[in-house]
Parts: C-alpha cells; structure tokens; sequence
C-alpha cells in the first residue's frame, strides 16, 4: 500500500482527506460508503497511516516509524475491528475492541484509530453500543466505517459521521491502471473495463484471473463455431462451462458482448469501437451472415435465460436452450 497518490480514481475523496489533514479539520468519525472494489479499504488505510505520520512533506511519508508500522500491519494505534461470525458483527466484539479500549489513550501518537470493515454486519446491539462512543468521544479518536450497504446502518449512526461515497471510476482512469501498472494488453483492458462497470478493483481482479480469460476464450470459441456444430457439440459446451467457478453471469455477459460487437460494426463498420478487437475478422464476418432482426432475438433468448435461472430452473437445462437459440438464429 502506498499513498493517496496510488489510489485509483476517487480524487474529490482523497483531496477532501489531504485537506482535512492539513487544516486540522480531522473530525472523530467517516463513513466510506460504495461497493465492494471501489477502494474503502484501501482509503481508510492511507488515511489512518497519513493521520499517524510524523514526517514532514506530504503525508503519509511511507518513511517514518508510525509508516513503516501502518504499512506492516503492526501500528498499535491502528485497530481493525474483526468478528468470528462472517454474517454478523456482535455487540461484544464492538465493546471489545472500541467502547472499552477507546478511553486507553494511544500508544505512541496523537491519535487512535478504528477502522471498521462491513460495518453494516453490525446487528442493532453493537450498532447502539457504537453509538455512545460516537456521541462523547476522546479527542484523540478517529473511527472509520466501511459500507457496501449504507442503509443497514442506524440513521444515528450515519448522523454522527462525515460521509463520504466512492463513485465508479472513469474508464480512461481504469486502462491507464491496467495497462501502465499491470501491463494488460489494450484489448484485454476493453473487456475488463466492460464488466467492471467503472470499479476499478473488480477490473483488476478480473485482469489477474488467469479463469476469467480462459472461460472468456472458451465462449468465444463457440460463439464462433456454433453456427455449423452439431447438437452433441453444443451439449459437450454447455458441460464445459458448467466446469468454470467464475459463474453463468460472466458467460452471459461475454455472449452479450460478442453480440453487442456484431451490432455495433453492422450498423457503423467501426472496428476502433469493438470490445473484443482481436476478433475483427470473425466480428465482421459475423456481422455480414446476422441479421438484426437474429441479434434481437438473441437478446430476447439471453433475457429469458436471465429469467430463468432467477427462476431456479437447472443450469444445463437453460444453457442448452440459450445455445440451441443462439445456433438457430
């Protein structure tokens, strides 16, 4: 983890962070508030080491004592509050580890810190106990709450905190990442950054998942064969994909993408635009032999599949319809 610098995307977040540093306008509670990926964690951790740093410059300095201890995870006046069930944080947990520990003063700063993840996994209980700390703390405390669901906190919990709400991170901030850190090809960035949706850590996650790339190798290998297969091949595919743990959404959202491609180039002949560029000849192809009227009804089967499977009807019984409709269309 490095500074504020490295975080991606969510600079109105962070210069609101820098600033309050900088003024000593720090106040005793944040709330970090968007979805899983986004970068609440990641935030929180900066912050909290920025908060603890006694170099001079920018802050944090990732060079003093209180820096090299946040970056090792062994700063004593940075607590992560954990809990044992994965469902629910408990009333003892939040006494445990904040309400009576919060009056012990720090231990080698100005400040102690809380960082709470999945604050909204705290059932009502421990919500409340949370409350009187939030309502009179000491002055040296911080505490910070990470949400994917800020509706699960109580109103006066959210009343009582500086929020702050991660908004999806643009695409050209998103292929800068991948492709300058992570040294994605252009190509594989297009898709990751498609199904990211502008979150930039489901976009990573997706650019290192050595499954991703093979399923979405896998559906493109189809989707181009389909046409001329014989039904036994469209049962061996809809068991193959059944193989992979990256799950049916991304296959439908990869043939979804395909198709997207296909109508995008029959009504603009332009390649520039193409998700999946290194498929350009069988995109064009494809997009000569399909009508619209064959993509509409493709998307009509893709919508229906989606309906079905909510619908908890069997995996390999809708794939076989969805790739049967796909074959005849």
């Amino acid at each position: 983890m490095a500074g504020f610098n490295d975080i991606i995307g969510q600079e109105q977040i962070t210069a609101q962070l820098k600033s309050s540093i900088e003024n000593n306008t720090v106040t005793h509670a944040y709330l970090l508030a968007g979805e899983k990926g986004l970068g609440k964690k990641k935030i929180a951790k900066t912050f909290a080491m920025a908060l603890e740093c006694t170099g001079t410059g920018d802050r944090p300095c990732m060079e003093c004592e209180h820096c090299r201890q946040a970056l090792s995870g062994s700063e004593p006046d940075i607590i992560t509050v954990t809990h044992e069930k994965e469902s629910v944080i408990a009333v003892g947990e939040i006494r445990d580890q904040i309400v009576d520990d919060v009056y012990i003063k720090p231990y080698s700063s100005d400040r102690k810190i809380y960082i709470i993840p999945e604050a909204e996994k705290m059932n009502v209980q421990a919500q409340n106990a949370l409350l009187k700390t939030l309502e009179e703390p000491p002055a040296y405390t911080v505490i910070i709450l990470l949400t994917d669901n800020p509706q699960a906190l109580l109103p006066t919990i959210i009343s009582r905190c500086t929020v702050l709400t991660l908004k999806p991170v643009r695409d050209g901030v998103i292929r800068k990442y991948l492709t300058e850190e992570l040294h994605i090809s252009d190509h594989q960035a297009d898709i990751c950054i498609s199904f990211a949706r502008g979150n930039a850590g489901r976009a990573r996650d997706l650019a290192e998942n050595e499954e991703f790339d093979s399923l979405k190798n896998e559906v493109l290998r189809i989707l181009k064969k389909i046409k001329d297969s014989q039904n036994s091949y469209l049962y061996d595919c809809v068991k193959l994909l059944s193989e992979y743990k990256t799950g049916v959404d991304t296959v439908l959202e990869l043939i979804t993408m395909w198709y997207r491609d296909i109508l995008l180039y029959k009504a603009t002949a332009d390649e520039d635009r193409l998700i999946f560029s290194e498929e350009k000849k069988n995109i064009k192809q494809a997009a000569k032999e399909t009508s619209y009227e064959s993509v509409e009804r493709v998307i009509e089967s893709l919508n229906k599949t989606k309906e079905m499977l909510k619908a908890n009807v069997n995996y390999e019984l809708v794939m076989q319809f969805l790739l049967f409709a796909i074959k005849e269309n």
